[in-house]
């Protein structure tokens, strides 16, 4: 009823997990992840204790192989579950039970493991397949890379009964709201006619609001600059541009001594329109 990937970036900094199917917010069971560890997906007869269970035979060495071996092992429902992993390393495992159905089945290469049931067919992990091969553009984010292999599976056919659910999850050391945890990117899709396609619109608005820019997108606050912001913000009803980034949501895109050109160029087109 699934398709999924679960992935290490080739830097070795990020993991995650993208998962689409026809099921209630299947961000809620299926994915799992942990900095530094690995990341999970357990799906079909889904086992949660799974999630759990591998992350910390994971932090405790184990390789991804080891680690499903030994989940395996202890579960009588082995048959009906399906399982991908990877671990700090980008060693990767996939388990597809004798008992799921059909279409069901897996891939996993260098940092990878692909997986899913119920499909249309075995064109929906092969499309995700190339499509992750297809986006390894250092500069492309994990994110974004495993978003383009979901949404090639969905277009392949994904789930042979319809759409309903997606989630995107990925962790970096570091990398949560103002650096608090590691959770980079943490969005669901619960219940949709088309929830890849809103799951990428979310993607866009995390990046947006909760992703600070590059260093090169970043603009020197000069006296005059800083001016003329100040003079937009009390154009707005705001005491402050301060005052205007909290409003809008976008303290992670304005730093001590610099301002996302992006703000700039908003803050600027939205005063032209108010004149």
């Amino acid at each position: 009823m699934t398709f999924s990937i679960v992935a290490r970036s080739d830097d070795g900094e990020s993991w995650g997990v993208a998962v689409a199917s026809k099921f209630l917010a299947v961000g809620s069971v299926v994915p799992a992840a942990v900095a530094e560890v690995g990341a999970i997906a357990t799906q079909a007869w889904a086992n949660v204790a799974y999630k759990g269970q591998a992350l910390s035979l994971l932090d405790e060495g184990a390789t991804a192989a080891v680690a499903l071996q030994r989940l395996l092992a202890e579960d009588d429902g082995r048959e009906v579950r399906q399982v991908g992993m990877v671990d700090a390393d980008g060693g990767a495992a996939s388990h597809t039970g004798a008992a799921c159905l059909p279409w069901a089945g897996g891939r996993t290469g260098d940092g990878y493991a692909i997986q899913g049931n119920i499909l249309t067919g075995e064109e929906v992990v092969a499309a995700m397949e190339a499509a992750w091969h297809d986006v390894s553009d250092p500069g492309v984010t994990l994110a974004r890379r495993l978003l383009a292999a979901l949404r090639a599976g969905d277009e392949a056919g994904g789930d042979s009964r319809g759409r309903q659910s997606a989630a995107l999850f990925v962790v970096s050391e570091g990398a949560g709201y103002d650096g608090g945890d590691d959770v980079a990117v943490d969005l669901r899709v619960d219940d949709h006619a088309d929830p890849v396609t809103e799951l990428a619109r979310l993607l866009d608005l995390n990046e947006w609001y909760l992703t600070p820019p590059d260093e090169a997108d970043r603009e020197p606050l000069t006296d005059e600059l800083r001016a003329e912001l100040e003079a937009f913000a009390q154009r707005e009803g705001k005491e402050s541009f301060a005052d205007w980034v909290g409003a809008e949501n976008l303290e992670m895109r304005v730093g001590e001594g610099w301002v996302d050109r992006r703000v700039l160029e908003q803050a600027r087109e939205t005063g032209a329109a108010d004149r």
